[in-house]
């Protein structure tokens, strides 16, 4: 996410604390690492003699399998085939290499031997015999089935990731390894893609044949397709040199449905982004949004696209939908922050080589600010709706995030690599990422320090249009490190911009709460949710979907009693109450939100505890609960005689 910097490096202060425990493992695995390296050619940036041509036969959505064939220009002797690894937008390690199935490799009609590497299973060597020009590669992806999985085909859409149905040669720049890639789609289905098309062939048995011009194997991985039986597109810019689609897939063509207001507001979005930034770097780009109660919950930035998805009502239940809103601006913004202008450490020569996350709290976090920004600018929230929004966010970093106590924003941007994005048992205490809320937090005081030293003549939107609106129109990755960030912050206006960043990022207990005071508005908790807070409850699909106590009782609840999570030294946790049990009863009444929400109020005049029974792996247990401070809420309030530069953030620009 869809849904990350520079200075020390996070994996040195890493080792640090390990060195002493493991210091004979890191002898032995540096070993391991070198003789890994000395098995796969690294990449050089010189052209790779021919075309790939990949064809993926994506017509079996009763199965859910992509089946793929390659023919691969070769020459005698070992070569190395690569599995995408290392996956921008996932800075982690995660290309899903176990769903890969079947691989067969042949030269002129015969079946040739490959064994995996043997210290790297995303690798695969075989030997090319003298006189082979080209090998036939084929493979199953098996996407994901069941309930709990990753799911990329339904019998109404899909999503085709090309970093997951493609085998490349090692030894080359992904930008020197030119490709032909195809796709047959079930017959009759729509497509969006930032590819183009070289020409389309309607075929009655597997469906639609679509061949699409010769590009770049970086730029394919970068170009996924979206593909289903509902679709429709709206223009958001039209007439403009660099158009921007909406291509939405839905699961039933009624949630298809949506008013001129509605097309007007992502409209916006387009024109406040331009306006922000002052440029684009793509020659057209295509939101390829689904709606669906499958393919959803997606986010994930591309130059040209981004792979979004949301509940199917996103447009018919407009009005109950606000907290879904900000994933378009979010990953719209990343053509500018992440794809175009990236950390130095996140950009790498193929997909196979480590990436570095130690700036995505400039790459998400930045990105995560603009996005509330953004839809607040274009009309997508009320004020009121994204004070509400910043409001939930603020309270996590002033009372729910106590694992500031121990580790830094910056210490954070490991994460994807350490948990790959996993479920952890005490959020507020292990914390999970959070360069994207905390790295927004801190830049809003950016953006108000800016704005109060330059008496409202600049704003972070200056350092926006400077940093990434650079060298309007072009397609070139500008990488930049910690300094370039400091030096364009000082191009804005001269402060101590690398100690203020330092406070945020890399000391203990940032001053989350201080920032937001300083554009004019304060953080207070009641005990009345915020209209936008209490659609969060409205949502019984959505994964976003949990019953908030955590600013009182300190837990998060799923509908069910399910305990999401505890925060960590919070009222229930000091109870002994864990996570991942379920709550089945309060004060001797079956669990519901309602009820605990009534038991929370009554012992606001109560000596007496809150009573909770308990299930944990087959075992009742029922927990007193000495909390007496009643239901907490957070909303944002102004802070009297001061600039309202809140306000002014938000304001669309003319």
């Amino acid at each position: 996410m869809s849904f990350l910097r520079r200075r020390s490096s996070p994996h040195a202060r890493l080792f640090a604390l390990l060195v002493f425990g493991l210091i004979g493992f890191a002898f032995a695995g540096s070993a391991f690492a070198d003789a890994a390296d000395a098995h796969i050619a690294p990449p050089q940036d010189t052209p790779y003699p021919g075309i790939l041509q990949i064809h993926v036969d994506a017509s079996d959505t009763r199965q859910g399998i992509f089946r793929v064939h390659e023919t691969i220009p070769v020459q005698a002797g070992e070569l190395t085939l690569l599995y995408p690894k290392w996956l921008p937008g996932d800075h982690s390690p995660s290309g899903p290499i176990a769903m890969l199935a079947g691989l067969k490799i042949t030269a002129n009609g015969q079946p040739l031997k490959w064994k995996r590497d043997k210290y790297d299973v995303y690798a695969f060597k075989v030997d090319v015999p003298q006189g082979v020009s080209d090998i036939g590669v084929d493979f199953q992806f098996l996407s994901g089935r069941g309930a709990h999985a990753f799911i990329q085909m339904t019998d109404k859409m899909l999503s085709l990731e090309w970093n997951t149905v493609s085998l490349y040669p090692a030894g080359h720049y992904s930008r020197q390894i030119k490709v032909e890639p195809s796709v047959t789609f079930p017959a009759g289905w729509q497509f969006g893609t930032a590819l183009e098309v070289a020409h389309q062939n309607r075929q009655s048995q597997s469906g639609d044949t679509v061949t699409f011009k010769t590009t770049t194997f970086n730029t394919l991985v970068d170009s996924p397709i979206y593909a289903g039986k509902y679709f429709k597109r709206v223009d958001l810019n039209p007439g403009a040199k660099a158009p921007v689609y909406l291509d939405v897939f839905a699961d039933a063509p009624k949630d298809l449905e949506m008013t001129t207001e509605q097309v007007q507001v992502h409209k916006n979005l387009v024109t406040q982004a331009v306006k922000l930034f002052g440029s684009h770097h793509y020659d057209h780009y295509n939101f390829l949004f689904s709606l669906s109660d499958q393919l959803s919950g997606n986010g994930l930035e591309h130059h040209q696209s981004s792979e979004d998805g949301a509940d199917p009502d996103y447009f018919t239940s407009w009005d109950d939908g606000a907290p879904n809103r900000d994933l378009l601006a979010h990953e719209y913004t990343h053509s500018w922050n992440g794809k175009f202008r990236r950390p130095a450490d996140l950009w790498t020569p193929n997909f196979n080589v480590p990436m570095g996350d130690s700036l995505l709290w400039v790459y998400e976090g930045q990105t995560q600010y603009w996005g509330f920004v953004l839809t607040a600018r274009a009309g997508m929230w009320t004020p009121e709706q994204f004070r509400d929004a910043l409001a939930m966010v603020a309270a996590n970093y002033d009372r729910n995030r106590v694992g500031f106590q121990w580790r830094t924003l910056e210490d954070t941007t490991n994460d994807p690599t350490a948990a790959h994005r996993a479920g952890l048992p005490y959020r507020s205490w292990q914390m999970s990422e959070e360069y994207y809320s905390g790295g927004q937090m801190m830049w809003l005081a950016v953006d108000a320090k800016i704005r109060a030293l330059t008496h409202d003549k600049r704003s972070l939107d200056t350092f926006a249009k400077d940093f990434f609106g650079v060298d309007d129109g072009s397609f070139v990755t500008n990488t930049y490190t910690f300094d370039d960030v400091v030096n364009a912050l000082n191009g804005v206006v001269k402060y101590d911009w690398k100690g203020f960043l330092d406070r945020y990022v890399d000391e203990l207990k940032p001053p989350f709460t201080k920032g937001l005071g300083s554009t004019g508005w304060k953080l207070v908790y009641t005990d009345k949710e915020s209209p936008y807070e209490k659609q969060y409850e409205s949502q019984d699909e959505s994964p976003r979907h949990i019953y908030n106590f955590t600013y009182s009782i300190g837990l998060t609840l799923t509908k069910d009693g399910g305990i999401n999570d505890v925060r960590w030294n919070g009222p229930a946790f000091k109870a002994g109450i864990g996570s991942g049990g379920e709550v089945v009863a309060v004060n001797g009444q079956d669990y519901k939100a309602s009820v605990l929400k009534q038991a929370i109020t009554a012992a606001k005049d109560s000596k007496q505890p809150i009573e909770l029974l308990i299930k944990y792996q087959g075992d009742y247990t029922t927990v007193p609960v000495d909390y007496h401070g009643g239901l907490q809420y957070p909303h944002l309030e102004r802070i009297k005689g001061t600039p309202d530069y809140l306000s002014q953030i938000i304001a669309p620009r003319k």
